[in-house]
């Protein structure tokens, strides 16, 4: 596991509602816990804290300690500083504790002057895992301060030795770090404390997906994700328009190549019409379509196609030739559920319903939610791509883990919802996004904008009152 999967964690545990609170102090009471079990109790003990949130875990750490210890907090900054409601929390509840010592250190000459000789444990709460670069002072004079006592005292580090990895850190015996041990932690030794996160945080879809997907590059127009949604045939025109609206909320630029017949049905400035003539694609509009590929960071393909002879002809050399990623749905799923060996080589997702599923794989994704998830696991892994199985709860994979996405409710079954997951999805990839978290913060945040249309409208509405609240939907997530 990795650092940025602390920070998705914390949000989807709190999504489930798991407050931050009970995190810190879970935290805080693991690592006094630590400390007592390998160093005893009657000691002298120093908690040395900052003002973000290891510097919280080191106020929780310093009232569980107090009780059969002698503690002295060193807060290093101004108290006015404590950004989070759970760090200033602990910190109010230290200041109403009358066996606990609490000194305040603004600037780094208060530090230099102290003496820490006299005690046993020293507790390193200064910077967290989200710090990055030299550390700057005071934070530097104390983490200089706190190392002048290596070897002559235990220093225990909460999370991380302050500083890392940077030449100025803490030199700690150990650190404490919650949960899993990280990917990026090296040098240093670890123990691995459990602070109460449950086994669904390793596989539940949450806000926090579409948090770190949505990432924005730059200010001018094309930087923030440019698609090109293929679709549309003589009988359907509504789905390619359905999934061009949902991603046009999400990137800069959409491009809607469509067959003529299609394209004079819809006038939407919000998207770049591109049309071929005739009623469907055919093999010969693969180089269009292909050149305008060029121009963009993702691909949709499938909704509305049809599945005529020369439209299959279109969507597999176009997809043998393609050299971006690409969404495959609807129509789409059908037509290479004949020919898989197409992607190859390719960087794609298919979002199939249960019944394309089985077209694509001849297996029925069938029993409990694990059980579905190890057929899509294997499925994905055997193709070398993504797969989002859409259903009650959508369960997706790409071969090496496996997610699961429980937003959505039964007024999706109306048509259509479908062909905002892709584009949405789409978009997601168009914006940077591996495979994995693209179909991840797809699926929740449409889940999430029809959970909302359910919440206003009950559950009689249409595809396209999902798509105008998707903008609300992100709204709420990124606020979350």
């Amino acid at each position: 596991m990795r650092i940025e999967d602390v920070y998705i964690w914390d949000i989807n545990a709190k999504w489930l509602g798991i407050t931050p609170f009970q995190l810190m102090e879970n935290a805080g009471a693991g690592v006094a816990r630590i400390i007592e079990e390998k160093y005893g109790k009657g000691l002298k003990i120093a908690v040395f804290c900052g003002t973000g949130n290891n510097g919280g875990d080191g106020f929780v750490v310093a009232r569980h300690l107090s009780y059969e210890n002698s503690v002295t907090v060193f807060l290093v900054g101004e108290e006015t500083k404590i950004r989070s409601e759970e760090a200033k929390l602990n910190w109010n509840i230290l200041k109403n504790l009358d066996f606990v010592n609490i000194r305040i250190l603004k600037d780094s000459s208060q530090i230099k002057e102290l003496d820490l000789s006299e005690f046993d444990v020293i507790v390193d709460a200064l910077l967290g895992a989200g710090t990055k670069g030299t550390p700057r002072e005071p934070i530097k004079s104390a983490i200089e301060k706190i190392n002048e006592h290596s070897g002559k005292v235990k220093i225990v580090s909460i999370d991380l030795p302050s500083g890392y990895p940077s030449e100025i850190m803490v030199k700690a015996d150990f650190a404490v770090t919650f949960q899993w041990d990280k990917e990026e932690y090296e040098g240093f030794e670890r123990i691995v404390v459990k602070i109460g996160y449950p086994k669904e945080l390793y596989h539940l879809v949450g806000p926090a997906h579409v948090k770190f997907a949505f990432r924005r590059k730059g200010s001018h127009k094309g930087q923030n994700g440019k698609l090109l949604v293929i679709g549309g045939s003589e009988n359907y025109y509504g789905a390619p328009y359905l999934a061009a609206k949902a991603a046009s909320y999400l990137v800069d630029l959409v491009f809607l190549l469509t067959p003529e017949r299609v394209s004079r049905k819809i006038n939407d400035p919000d998207l770049i019409i591109r049309e071929v003539k005739g009623d469907n694609l055919t093999a010969r509009h693969v180089d269009e379509a292909l050149k305008i590929s060029e121009k963009v960071d993702a691909v949709v393909i499938g909704p509305g196609l049809g599945i005529s002879e020369p439209t299959k002809a279109f969507v597999r050399e176009f997809i043998e030739k393609v050299e971006k990623p690409v969404v495959i749905d609807a129509d789409g799923l059908k037509i290479i559920s004949e020919h898989l060996e197409v992607l190859a080589d390719k960087t794609f997702i298919l979002t199939p319903h249960a019944g394309e599923f089985s077209k694509l794989f001849g297996i029925k994704p069938e029993g409990s939610l694990e059980e579905k998830a190890r057929i899509v696991m294997e499925k994905a892994r055997e193709i070398s791509g993504t797969i989002i199985l859409k259903g009650e709860y959508d369960i997706i994979s790409d071969g090496k883990t496996w997610l699961y996405n429980k937003t959505g409710n039964r007024g999706m079954t109306t048509g259509g919802t479908g062909d905002i997951l892709a584009g949405t999805v789409g978009a997601f990839l168009a914006l940077g996004n591996s495979q994995l978290r693209a179909a991840a913060a797809g699926t929740f945040l449409v889940g999430y904008a029809g959970d909302l249309t359910k919440e206003e409208m009950g559950e009689a509405f249409t595809a396209m009152d999902v798509a105008r609240r998707l903008p609300l939907a992100l709204k709420k997530i990124l606020e979350f």
